[in-house]
């Protein structure tokens, strides 16, 4: 069973749907005890670094999600700004994220008259940087949906799992154990956002 947090962040209703029509099993908890028992865990996220932070303290989510991530090993996906809050901090905001992963997110700069803007919006296709069980096949190209202002930088490059371009490449996916984030939206993504939730929820051991 994915337990996928309700925080009131995040775009909860297609998340369902696409594990709906992958045949895996998922519900929404909003009750942080209710994390002591998730088999897999999703973090999903729109909007403000800091609300999502706040919101994710004020409810009680945080000790919890330490807890079974960090000391019990349960895989854990972040997606969109579910991944930057797996960092340890954004420039979009003051408060610290979760420091599951060392990295920090960073505004997209372009130089003066470039033709590129911010956010990044649309499709972009993701060159995996290691081997993972979120990968289980062979395809080329995979193309996914992004929406996206800021940008994670690793600290430890072993820890990107996958790059895309906009500008200069930038990470579009973080693997760190059972820690994983993905920067686009796999529930926007059509045939490659299913076959990347499904390989989550066939994950058994990271």
């Amino acid at each position: 069973m994915i337990s996928v947090l309700d925080y009131g962040v995040g775009n909860l209703g297609s998340i369902l749907n696409m594990f709906k029509k992958i045949g895996a099993q998922a519900r929404l908890v909003s009750d942080p005890a209710a994390i002591m028992q998730a088999e897999k865990i999703l973090l999903p996220g729109v909007g403000a670094f800091d609300n999502a932070m706040q919101e994710l303290e004020q409810r009680g989510f945080i000790a919890p999600l330490k807890q079974r991530v960090c000391e019990d090993g349960v895989p854990v996906l972040g997606i969109c700004l579910g991944m930057q809050l797996l960092g340890s901090g954004s420039e979009e905001g003051n408060l610290p994220g979760l420091g599951f992963i060392d990295a920090t997110c960073r505004r997209f700069r372009f130089p003066a008259g470039s033709p590129l803007k911010v956010p990044h919006m649309g499709w972009n296709i993701v060159h995996p940087a290691k081997p993972s069980a979120l990968f289980r096949d062979d395809t080329p190209e995979r193309r996914f949906y992004f929406v996206h202002s800021y940008h994670v930088e690793c600290a430890h490059p072993e820890d990107v799992l996958a790059t895309a371009h906009y500008g200069f490449d930038f990470t579009a996916m973080v693997q760190h154990g059972n820690i994983m984030g993905a920067q686009f939206h796999p529930e926007k993504s059509h045939r490659f956002g299913m076959a990347l939730l499904k390989n989550f929820a066939d994950i058994e051991k990271c």
